[in-house]
């Protein structure tokens, strides 16, 4: 009989492995941030140094940035554990796959969202972004990079079992992305205005939680029809 105590040193293992993996590979970590680094930095060299023009555009150029960036690790997301045969051990344990799905989700995460919050305030103000507009940054790219990995994590489970399958990945995922680019920056663009954007956070964190709920389920289903 499963206990609490064994849930969580499963989920505790499959986080822990994939971290250690990412930390060896460096590159699975700077990868990400790099490209996000390049892209917001190169913004300003292609539309110019106008203060006010880069303040209106850096909430869609921080979040292209995030969601593209996001994007570069999901194909590898469970591509190894399947090329090894530990991903059918994954399915064939007798613990839910979902529990080790949402520990590969949030090392995910760890590795390539979690940096790029911490660092949106640095790029924020290199875009001259509004101070009143740096706590909406952090806290769309807060909720909403979980939520990119989520859905990200549905694409990587249908395409894990495909030789190349980084562009069917990318056709799956996009359009499941633009409702968290489209409330995520107008939120952004709404405490430019300082106007309260309460409203938009929350449905990103309700988007957040209906994800949380349903997206382990979804990959799981997803990765049982791959490998089988």
């Amino acid at each position: 009989m499963h206990t609490q105590h064994s849930y969580w040193q499963l989920f505790k293992a499959v986080y822990t492995k994939d971290v250690t993996l990412a930390f060896r590979q460096r590159a699975e970590i700077f990868n990400p941030l790099l490209f996000f680094v390049i892209v917001i930095t190169l913004f300003p060299l292609a539309i110019g140094p106008e203060p006010a023009l880069l303040s209106r555009m850096a909430p869609g150029i921080i979040w292209v940035a995030a969601l593209l960036s996001t994007m570069l690790g999901l194909d590898k997301l469970f591509k190894e554990d399947y090329l090894d045969g530990s991903l059918e051990q994954l399915i064939a344990s007798p613990y839910p796959l979902s529990l080790s799905v949402v520990a590969k989700v949030a090392a995910h995460w760890t590795i390539s969202g979690l940096p790029m919050v911490l660092l949106s305030p640095l790029f924020a103000l290199l875009m001259n972004l509004e101070q009143q507009a740096l706590g909406a940054t952090v806290l769309t790219l807060l909720v909403g990079t979980p939520l990119l990995s989520l859905i990200g994590g549905i694409g990587a489970g249908l395409t894990v079992g495909l030789q190349k399958g980084g562009l069917l990945l990318s056709l799956l995922v996009l359009p499941l992305y633009i409702p968290v680019l489209i409330f995520a920056t107008s939120a952004i663009d709404t405490s430019m205005m300082s106007l309260a954007y309460g409203g938009q956070l929350a449905i990103l964190g309700a988007m957040l939680a209906i994800g949380l709920v349903s997206a382990p389920f979804a990959i799981s289903s997803a990765l049982r029809v791959s490998v089988s």
